[in-house]
């Protein structure tokens, strides 16, 4: 196969490969938490999957990690600054480090909290405090940055900044909350403003934005405290809204199939279905319920019809979608993230670093493997969990604990 000249520099550059498959964004390429990888292992050896590498200096916090052809982009907290990391993504060597902001402190945990979102030759990333910055994947040269307290008029929350920015079109949407508007719309070359969603104000939360394409139309949709809400990428216009229970912190990110958005929260909120009306300007309630999902902060992963993630209560639950009635539930596994890759559920217990492989099926909780991270932080605030989430790709289980960022082989013979 023959390139075209600067396209084979590219890919030399930067070690891509044709058939690799990328994760550029949190939850992947359209934010459902499904891998696009198949031939995957489906049952584990007894020590679990072989260690390819393990970066001791990823820093600390609770960020994610955005794969894109041979380079892995996350963040970290070194000494008293936050930076955007770039990683080899096949050794675990560090390419570069760019500083985005001041130290976020926090009683669970310092440090920055999203996933960079990457897009062409550009990364965006959001430190704790709130500012935003846009990168050169290359080497992390900054092209613009933004607070989204000072420039923007947001209000800081208790956990930190914590959405990680969509990207639609030649716009990037942030959530910096506040009086001028929920969410905001910037020029993703130049930052400058190209809308607010002024007809809402409600603070911003911890749950990123998805897009939902209805009627040939997109709509990208959010969920905050007290409602989940839909706008139009284009305007800012809000399209419609529905009230959610929502209290002290609502994390999920929604997901959605066809006409419906389904979210889901903690500390006793539950969850909700709503079904979009024909016309993309109003939903009605199929359901909401505080029993059966109540997700506090491990996401869930929508799989033929059915909905899995771990539920305060009931703990690894499964859930049918369309009437929200419970199908399974299981104590197997601690409190956790679920990643959806291939057939299986890769469940991650926040406290133990027990990581187990779990049939995504209705008939049960029916496990194939189960291994425990090691070494574990030190440096892990004892209120703190192993929160950053599983990710698989290119035949590749990572995971992180703080500092410690670990990669996986998981591919089937």
């Amino acid at each position: 196969m023959k390139y075209h000249l600067p396209l084979l520099a590219v890919l030399l550059a930067f070690g891509v490969t044709a058939s690799a498959a990328d994760w550029p964004q949190w939850r992947g390429p359209t934010r459902d938490d499904h891998s696009p990888d198949t031939g995957l292992l489906k049952e584990w050896p007894a020590t679990g999957p072989k260690l390819l590498w393990l970066n001791k200096t990823a820093g600390l916090g609770y960020a994610g990690y955005s794969i894109v052809g041979n380079q892995l982009f996350t963040m970290g907290l070194r000494d008293e600054q936050e930076l955007l990391i770039a990683l080899d993504a096949t050794t675990g060597k560090e390419l570069w480090a760019t500083p985005v902001g001041a130290k976020y402190p926090n009683g669970w945990g310092d440090g920055p909290r999203m996933t960079p979102t990457v897009d062409g030759n550009r990364v965006y990333a959001v430190g704790g405090q709130g500012n935003l910055i846009c990168a050169q994947t290359s080497d992390g040269k900054i092209l613009w940055q933004k607070s989204q307290t000072t420039d923007l008029g947001g209000k800081l929350q208790g956990w930190g900044y914590t959405v990680s920015p969509l990207v639609v079109g030649d716009k990037l949407i942030c959530s910096p909350g506040g009086p001028q508007g929920t969410m905001a719309a910037l020029n993703k070359l130049t930052g400058k403003v190209a809308w607010r969603s002024a007809e809402l104000t409600d603070d911003t939360q911890y749950s990123s934005p998805i897009l939902v394409e209805h009627a040939g139309k997109k709509q990208v949709v959010q969920l905050v405290t007290q409602r989940v809400f839909a706008v139009d990428p284009d305007t800012g216009k809000v399209l419609w809204k529905s009230d959610f229970p929502g209290r002290t912190a609502v994390i999920p990110t929604a997901i959605s199939q066809g006409d419906y958005v389904y979210v889901t929260a903690g500390y006793g909120a539950g969850c909700k279905l709503v079904k979009i009306a024909a016309d993309g300007n109003s939903v009605e309630t199929v359901y909401e319920n505080n029993k059966v999902m109540k997700n506090h902060h491990g996401g869930v992963v929508l799989v033929d019809g059915k909905v899995y993630g771990h539920s305060d209560g009931p703990g690894w639950v499964c859930q049918d979608f369309l009437t929200g009635t419970e199908v399974w539930s299981s104590k197997a596994l601690g409190k956790g993230a679920v990643h959806y890759a291939d057939g299986m559920l890769y469940c991650l217990d926040e406290r133990s670093g027990e990581v187990a492989l779990v049939e995504a099926l209705p008939k049960g909780w029916s496990e194939k493997g189960r291994f425990k991270l090691d070494p574990l932080s030190t440096q892990r605030n004892p209120q703190g969990g192993i929160w950053p989430h599983p990710v698989v790709v290119n035949g590749r289980l990572y995971l992180r604990d703080q500092e410690l960022l670990f990669c996986f082989d998981v591919k089937g013979k």
